[in-house]
């Protein structure tokens, strides 16, 4: 445990170092505050004290900017060189994974806690249905590290940082849009089996305040398998070396 907290101290801090922590968390805040208080569609407009709006465009802007904070965890690495000093380490691939995976995590978690003044103030509006808020949250946090570990998979798999966000951008629109579309367009068994791997449908339900076990075993299903293949890629490149 020591390993992964170490490699995740430093990777918070290589975020923090530079300027990408700084603009995802002013990207994030910036747009999540525009659509929740000032929007069309805001809090003001739906007339009653909801966290709806934020959680719509949270639900959307974490789904690109997740991709991008992931595509240079592994790709630049291995791209220039420095992942070769980190395996030759007394830490193993799956450690330095986890340390990758906690570091955005928690940078995602932050951004989070930012909002929570947003929460704070509807709150003073009108009655609010705090359950909901809490799932909301944890809803975006498991899907938040579900991409996370797509990302990793995809940054692991190729040099490049472009090539692992499109990558990463493209499975997520089958979790993200597609398997739900064709869940809504066909019936019967196949219905149910897209719907099951809409990552939309287990988020608007954890959203609703009611958590279900079958949405978290989904979600903490497609973290671990999101990881393990990550761990492959790398085992996989380290065998042929």
């Amino acid at each position: 445990m020591r390993q992964i907290w170490v490699i995740t101290k430093r990777e918070l801090s290589t975020f923090f170092n530079s300027l990408m922590a700084y603009i995802m968390l002013i990207a994030f805040l910036g747009f999540s505050g525009f659509f929740t208080w000032i929007s069309g569609n805001d809090v003001f407009f739906m007339g009653q004290a909801s966290m709806k709006p934020f959680f719509s465009v949270a639900y959307w802007t974490l789904f690109f900017f997740i991709p991008a904070l992931t595509m240079r965890m592994l790709a630049e690495e291995k791209r220039s060189g420095t992942i070769e000093m980190l395996i030759t380490k007394p830490v193993s691939d799956w450690q330095i994974i986890m340390g990758k995976f906690l570091s955005i995590l928690i940078l995602i978690g932050i951004s989070l806690v930012l909002t929570l003044p947003y929460y704070i103030t509807i709150w003073n509006i009108g009655p609010i249905d705090h359950g909901a808020v809490w799932t909301g949250y944890l809803g975006l946090l498991l899907m938040s590290a579900s991409y996370i570990s797509i990302g990793l998979f995809t940054s692991s798999i190729t040099n490049n940082q472009i090539v692992a966000f499109l990558l990463a951008l493209l499975i997520g629109v089958f979790f993200h849009i597609i398997f739900d579309v064709l869940a809504n367009s066909t019936d019967g068994l196949v219905a149910q089996l897209f719907n099951y791997l809409s990552l939309s449908s287990h988020y608007s339900s954890v959203t609703r305040g009611v958590v279900d076990s079958r949405d978290l075993i989904y979600f903490g299903s497609l973290i671990v398998m999101g990881l393990i293949a990550t761990e492959t890629a790398l085992t996989k490149r380290n065998i042929t070396r």
